[in-house]
């Protein structure tokens, strides 16, 4: 039986990107500014490394060819199912839309992009943009695009830390300055950016804009109706992923069906497995594979995402 597993996270630099990863998460080197820290990820993009034990230094696709029953008594090898990211957005992200499965496989080599938004912290005023105002056409939004409006026609929603958002494929949304958030979604790397505020990179550059496949996937949604949870242990669930939210004692079973990633985004917790205790850090993940079986895990004073498919 694997043991669980510690992994060190991928960091991307990104233009709006800021630096409390590494000052408050020891991301990187202290003061780097750190847009994301990947969390859980087997991408030619960005691979995770297994720290300690019996792996260390092996890259955790290398473990997965050598493991395929660690993700779930039916993985196939091919695509690692998830992607699990630390964000600081310091400034406001593109205004974008991610395709769904379907769109991805007729256009990219990739998957589809549901994912879900745990708020780990909020600046006071800090908002997300989730949808539109109302329900446009795609000539309306089109020509919003080309006059430079589209920000009239967001809605703009007041978040708070422990809040969840559920952003199925379709819906046009954006991250906004002065939010810590972790993402857990598919594992897909397309982001069609609709508006990218005229910001150029430090080449001098504007960062590609992907209109028209933005318009094809784009799908409107009530804005009366945002998905938010802000209780309860179970705090998003789908055909890709459930996700709990601990902050106590908790005995957990890693069964074949699926492997549990836990991402400690507030406090420092522990587990307890077999007689051994591995710390969870702020910041820290530890991948359990799935047939594992029963785990502790201990987060009195701390929070704890638990993610599985």
């Amino acid at each position: 039986m694997k043991k669980p597993i510690k992994l060190s996270p991928v960091l991307k630099s990104i233009i709006w990107g800021g630096t409390r990863l590494s000052t408050e998460y020891n991301k990187g080197n202290r003061g780097d500014k750190i847009a994301e820290s990947w969390e859980l990820t087997s991408r030619t993009d960005g691979d995770n490394v297994i720290v300690g034990g019996e792996y260390d230094g092996v890259k955790f696709s290398d473990y997965l060819k050598e493991n395929p029953d660690a993700v779930c008594k039916d993985y196939n090898g091919e695509r690692f199912p998830l992607l699990i990211k630390l964000i600081d957005a310091e400034a406001d992200l593109s205004i974008q839309v991610h395709p769904d499965d379907a769109y991805a496989a007729a256009h990219t080599t990739d998957l589809g992009k549901t994912e879900m938004w745990y708020i780990v912290d909020a600046k006071e005023g800090a908002h997300i943009i989730y949808g539109m105002k109302d329900r446009y056409d795609r000539e309306q939004i089109k020509s919003a695009i080309e006059n430079g409006t589209l920000e009239t026609l967001m809605n703009y929603v007041p978040v708070k830390k422990g809040e969840t958002y559920f952003i199925p494929s379709g819906t046009v949304h954006a991250i906004c300055g002065g939010l810590l958030i972790a993402e857990i979604q598919q594992n897909s790397n397309i982001t069609y950016r609709v508006y990218d505020y005229n910001r150029r990179q430090p080449d001098g550059s504007l960062r590609q804009l992907h209109i028209d496949d933005a318009l094809n996937v784009i799908e409107t949604v009530d804005p009366s109706s945002v998905p938010v949870t802000s209780g309860g242990e179970a705090i998003a669930k789908c055909r890709y992923f459930t996700v709990k939210k601990y902050s106590c004692k908790k005995e957990i079973c890693a069964d074949e069906s699926s492997f549990v990633h836990l991402l400690c985004v507030d406090g420092n917790a522990y587990i307890e497995y077999g007689g051994e205790r591995c710390g969870l850090s702020l910041g820290e993940s530890i991948f359990v594979p799935a047939g594992y079986g029963k785990f502790t895990v201990f987060a009195d004073g701390a929070t704890v995402l638990a993610t599985t498919l």
